[in-house]
């Protein structure tokens, strides 16, 4: 076996058994809205930690570990191969563009005061995420429709490989070149752009305040504004910046091999495209870590949800030794 695919069986090992705990524990904490954030932000975060969530289990579990530790099982039976061939990239497609929502609401409630008290609201961020999914869904079933069976054993097809006519008939030559375009490209540039728009605002912005408040002068004035601004900035450019590291290799080398339009890659140029692969699912794992250190109330959540079940079994044994 290649190293990279060493690598890989061994990866996804510890991926899995972070990655869903981990975004579990965030959808439980953030959905009791106790971590002080507003309610539309809570409904984003929420639906980034599902998607994440939902990528771990049809990435890492339903594709990569069943093909390492059960290479022949129901998974590998055509129709449920097709299925799965359409959820993993609408559970990945969720979870980039749920970011880019969440990017682009902060930008309105940064920068666009007068839009921010119709736009940045739990109905609107509820709708806006339902609309997104919904399409995600319907832009990857064609997907199912793509594989044929390897091969068929006793009437029952197995496998799932990529039918001729899909790199030659131009409907599915389109599909193709529509399904790049909406990831990794564009959500990739629009998620930088929303956050450059963001602290060119806020720059501008700091410089005017402090003029105001004659902090240029040397006195010294706490700016309530600024200070939740500054909160919401901190969340916002650390999750946009954790996705843009953990993504860059992906778009990079995908940006490489479609400019160049390769078929077949070089040993190097497939082992950087499988880092890319394996970064990409780390991104799906570090959003609650980010929760831990950006957000206080967060972790008060999370100590007293840790605490819980110790308090818990320490009061079953004090009642058993009574």
């Amino acid at each position: 076996m290649l190293p990279i695919y060493m690598a890989e069986k061994i990866f996804y090992m510890i991926v899995a058994p972070i990655g869903v705990p981990i975004n579990l524990l965030a959808i439980v904490i953030l959905s009791r809205g106790k971590c002080g954030l507003s309610s539309c932000t809570t409904c984003y975060l929420v639906a980034m930690a599902t998607a994440d969530l939902l990528v771990i289990i049809t990435q890492a579990i339903l594709n990569k570990i069943s093909y390492y530790y059960f290479p022949v099982c129901f998974l590998d039976i055509t129709p449920v191969c097709g299925i799965n061939a359409v959820l993993v990239p609408v559970a990945t497609d969720c979870s980039v563009w749920f970011t880019v929502t969440f990017s682009f609401d902060r930008f309105v409630a940064i920068c666009c005061p007068k839009l921010k008290t119709k736009y940045c609201t739990k109905k609107t961020a509820t709708l806006v995420l339902t609309i997104t999914g919904i399409f995600l869904v319907s832009k990857n079933i064609p997907n199912y429709f793509t594989n044929e069976p390897g091969v068929i054993i006793d009437n029952v097809p197995w496998g799932c490989k990529q039918k001729p006519t899909t790199f030659t008939d131009p409907r599915w030559v389109g599909y193709n070149w529509f399904h790049k375009v909406l990831m990794p490209f564009l959500p990739f540039i629009l998620i930088i752009l929303l956050n450059v728009l963001t602290v060119r605002h806020i720059l501008v912005a700091s410089q005017v305040r402090k003029g105001l408040r004659g902090q240029n002068k040397g006195e010294n004035h706490t700016d309530p504004e600024m200070e939740s601004r500054k909160k919401s900035m901190v969340l916002l450019f650390a999750i946009s910046g954790s996705f843009i590291l953990l993504w860059l290799v992906f778009v990079v080398i995908f940006l490489y091999y479609t400019i160049k339009g390769l078929v077949y890659l070089t040993y190097f140029e497939f082992t950087i495209q499988q880092v890319g692969f394996l970064l990409v699912d780390i991104n799906c794992c570090t959003n609650t870590f980010i929760y831990l250190v950006t957000q206080s109330k967060f972790r008060e959540q999370v100590r007293k949800a840790v605490a819980y079940p110790v308090s818990l079994i320490i009061k079953l044994m004090n009642k058993q030794n009574n």
